[in-house]
């Protein structure tokens, strides 16, 4: 049976959609079809609600492999769309993923243990429904992909934190900022190399205090979580005994993000810490430099080989990670880890793990080259005055 595409000028909300309406089809083969633009605003509506509920849901992907817009495929995305149709509840989400070639369904509401079977499940009636109406290389053309909400990770200090699929704002978001983009990485490049240089005394200086006062190496290396989860060796001064117990700082971190923590401050100063005061494992010498955060200087290293920024969320601990809520995960994903940070001018160590998130969020939000610049001024007077430093 012919099959024609309709476009109509607005629906309810005044925003566009497709109406697909195949000439014999169920009432229910009459859903529209949302617009590109229309389903991946919805998509990211949908992740940032899943975020906060705690619920599950999954993105299907059907590719036709369309190469060119003929009456042949635009039979077999017809058929596509009358298989979803059918396969899928009239509550989940239907549109274009990518206009014209990918269509995705957002099946929302799912239980974490419906997951496989779920799949399995759509991935077999959706071929049943096609192979009665395509011919066996029509099908084997169409390509399916799954992609889960909150993502699985067996190891999330290694990289593929997300799933890029489910993500496509941040996509178009480094598209659009590109030239802003390479613009913040020049002024990386160049503000670490005037660092290094200005600062080269001081590192002779510290370095040679640390060696002389306890035993170990001059810098601390530790593994963290990059962008997009990618891992790095970043760089301190050292300032903590060579030989320590790190479990006293995972049980404080699980605790800190979980809210359970508070300062030894009373009355109306009393509030989470994000450093451990009193840490018995600093040395005299590396109180002074966190006192001060010259502890912090090598990190002009890592920004020059891009692994760090000048300004941004500061990059956590794998361990860190493994105790975020979902939510927590944007600040690792909407902006490079950086030196320092909003959180560092407002409130530096004396904010919750939750308002630490909001304010990473928030800077990767309205980033600029201006705001960078502000933080930078305001980063100099809080180290200046040691404002909340510990």
């Amino acid at each position: 049976m012919k099959t024609s595409l309709m476009r109509e000028e607005s629906d309810s909300a005044g925003l566009p959609t497709f109406n697909w309406r195949p000439g014999r089809s169920p009432s229910r083969e009459h859903r529209e079809i949302l617009t590109e633009d229309m389903f991946r605003r919805i998509l990211c509506w949908e992740r940032k609600r899943a975020e906060r509920s705690h619920r599950f849901f999954l993105l299907m992907l059907v590719n036709a492999g369309i190469r060119q817009a003929n009456q042949g495929e635009r039979r077999v995305l017809s058929e596509i769309w009358s298989a979803l149709s059918c396969s899928t509840r009239e509550t989940d989400i239907a549109g274009w993923y990518q206009e014209n070639a990918v269509l995705g369904v957002i099946l929302t509401e799912i239980g974490k243990a419906d997951r496989n079977a779920l799949q399995n499940l759509i991935r077999a009636k959706v071929s049943a429904a096609l192979r009665a109406k395509l011919s066996a290389e029509q099908v084997d053309e169409i390509h399916f992909s799954f992609h889960f909400f909150p993502e699985e990770r067996e190891k999330p200090d290694r990289g593929g934190l997300a799933d890029a699929k489910l993500y496509p704002d941040l996509v178009e978001q480094e598209d659009a900022r590109k030239m802003s983009r390479f613009a913040k990485r020049a002024m990386d490049i160049v503000g670490s190399i005037i660092a290094l240089i200005l600062f080269s005394p001081l590192f002779f200086v510290l370095a040679l205090a640390i060696k002389l006062t306890s035993k170990g190496p001059i810098l601390f290396k530790q593994e963290r979580v990059g962008r997009y989860g990618s891992p790095f060796t970043f760089l301190k001064f050292r300032s903590m005994e060579c030989v320590n117990d790190p479990s006293i700082h995972q049980e404080y971190v699980r605790r800190f993000i979980a809210g359970q923590t508070h300062s030894s401050e009373s009355g109306a100063n009393r509030g989470d810490v994000y450093k451990i005061q009193e840490d018995p494992r600093v040395t005299r010498v590396g109180k002074f430099l966190r006192k001060s955060s010259l502890d912090e200087l090598p990190q002009f290293i890592n920004v020059l080989k891009g692994e760090m920024s000048l300004v941004g969320p500061r990059p956590p601990i794998p361990y860190e990670l493994e105790a975020y809520q979902t939510w927590h995960r944007r600040r690792v994903l909407e902006a490079k880890p950086g030196i320092t940070g909003l959180w560092q001018v407002r409130g530096r160590s004396k904010l919750s793990f939750d308002d630490m998130v909001r304010l990473d969020l928030q800077y990767a939000k309205n980033w600029s080259l201006w705001l960078d610049i502000k933080i930078l001024l305001h980063t100099a007077r809080a180290v200046l005055f040691c404002a909340g430093a510990y």
